[in-house]
C-alpha cells in the first residue's frame, strides 16, 4: 500500500481550501493547479495574462523543489485558460521554462477560475 506524503512551502502560495500544495506517492508527485497568486501577499499578481502565466510557473518551481525536483521532472502538465486566445501566450512562455522532451499536456478553456484568474496549470511530476 503506497503511503501519501504532503509537499508543502512557503515559497509557493498557501492552499485556498481542503487541499494541498502536492502529494507525493511512491516516486510521482501530484501537483494541485496553482494560479498567479503571490506567495508573500495571497493577492494576484499585478498585470495580464504574461504576468499570470510567469507567476503561474514561479509557483509550480516551488513547488517542484520542495518536492526534490524541477520542472524538468514534471511529466505532464494541464493548462485552463479562461480564453483560449491566450494559448499563444503562454505557449511561448511556457517554451521559456522547459526544453525537450516537454512534459505531455492538455490546455483546456474554461468559464472560470478561482480568485478570477486567468490561467491555472495543475502537473504531474516523476522523480
Amino acid at each position: 500500500m503506497s503511503t501519501f506524503e504532503k509537499i508543502y512551502t512557503e515559497a509557493a502560495p498557501a492552499a485556498i481550501g481542503p487541499y494541498s500544495q502536492a502529494i507525493k506517492v511512491g516516486n510521482t508527485i501530484f501537483i494541485s493547479g496553482q494560479i498567479p497568486l503571490v506567495p508573500e501577499t495571497m493577492e494576484i499578481v499585478e498585470g495580464g495574462i504574461e504576468e499570470q502565466t510567469h507567476q503561474v510557473f514561479a509557483n509550480l518551481i516551488a513547488v517542484t523543489k520542495a518536492a526534490g525536483g524541477g520542472l524538468e521532472n514534471l511529466a505532464k502538465l494541464t493548462i485552463f485558460l479562461t480564453d483560449l486566445n491566450d494559448f499563444a501566450v503562454v505557449n511561448k512562455i511556457m517554451a521559456a521554462y522547459f526544453s525537450e522532451p516537454y512534459p505531455a499536456r492538455a490546455t483546456i478553456e474554461v468559464s472560470a477560475l478561482p480568485k478570477g484568474v486567468t490561467v491555472e496549470i495543475d502537473a504531474i511530476m516523476a522523480l
